[in-house]
């Protein structure tokens, strides 16, 4: 099938480029997870009992892990200005092709059912949190941004797109579903589509991302962007807001979630 050997001949490139970054670094907790999983990988792939499924999910952690070790040198390097935008776009078409593999190779089942709610979840949030902390750099180089105002705009919009894919992977539960809750607190989070800590942080980067890009359009953007291709920044980061601050100081009062920076930004989005 010609669809699994390009999967084989992406497992033998992640391979070496496992190998090569291990040779970089010593005893790298991920890195020696990918290493792992591809050695198992190369020893089953074409197994006749092997599972399309299975197979998609081991790739996807281990492209998981490996793009973590290289985000994580991104971070530590300040994202230099001359090779971090070709190592972030490389990152995220790395992050992005587990979902493209299992519209290939598993055509007739959604890709939420072929890799998993976590792991789809994952996918979506590690390039929205990418993009995230890019322009959390950039939005401190205030020459960078007077030059480069559109480009900037375009990471914000991109990594607002992929926060807001996070959370919609999981479809809120409703409370007339027939599904019995002991705990009110809870049922209230599952109905506004907060199932983790990294939901509710999520919801505060989505907020500090359209804050970001509010505030550069009304500087005046680029007249080449096209308007109306473009993320209703303000009502999107207000709504977000709102939701994580009645979290934090409800249900989650007391439990260390800081909410003075969301108020800050809503005093402006609304």
């Amino acid at each position: 099938m010609a669809e699994l050997r390009v999967l084989e001949s992406r497992i033998s490139h992640l391979s070496d480029r496992c190998a090569a970054l291990r040779a970089e670094t010593h005893d790298d907790d991920y890195l020696q997870n990918a290493s792992s999983i591809l050695d198992k990988l190369r020893t089953t792939q074409t197994g006749e009992s092997s599972s399309v499924a299975r197979l998609l999910q081991d790739y996807t952690q281990v492209i998981l892990d490996i793009t973590f070790y290289e985000e994580n040198r991104l971070v530590d390097q300040e994202f230099p200005e001359d090779t971090s935008p070709f190592k972030i776009q490389q990152l995220l078409q790395d992050l992005t092709e587990p979902e493209i593999l299992a519209g290939r190779l598993a055509p007739s089942q959604e890709v939420q059912v072929v890799l998993g709610l976590e792991l789809l979840e994952c996918l979506y949030w590690r390039r929205g949190a990418l993009l995230y902390m890019y322009c959390h750099t950039l939005h401190q180089r205030k020459q960078w941004i007077k030059q480069n105002k559109a480009t900037f705009l375009k990471c914000v919009q991109e990594g607002v797109r992929y926060l807001m894919k996070m959370l919609q992977v999981r479809s809120s539960v409703k409370l007339n579903d027939g599904v019995v809750f002991h705990d009110s607190t809870t049922a209230n989070f599952l109905s506004e589509g907060i199932f983790s800590d990294t939901h509710l942080l999520t919801m505060m980067y989505i907020g500090e991302m359209c804050f970001w890009a509010v505030k550069y359009e009304d500087g005046g953007a680029d007249g080449a962007e096209q308007k109306e291709d473009r993320l209703q920044f303000r009502d999107i980061g207000a709504q977000i807001l709102n939701k994580y601050v009645l979290a934090c100081e409800g249900p989650l009062q007391g439990q260390g979630w800081n909410t003075e920076n969301a108020k800050e930004i809503l005093s402006i989005l609304q």
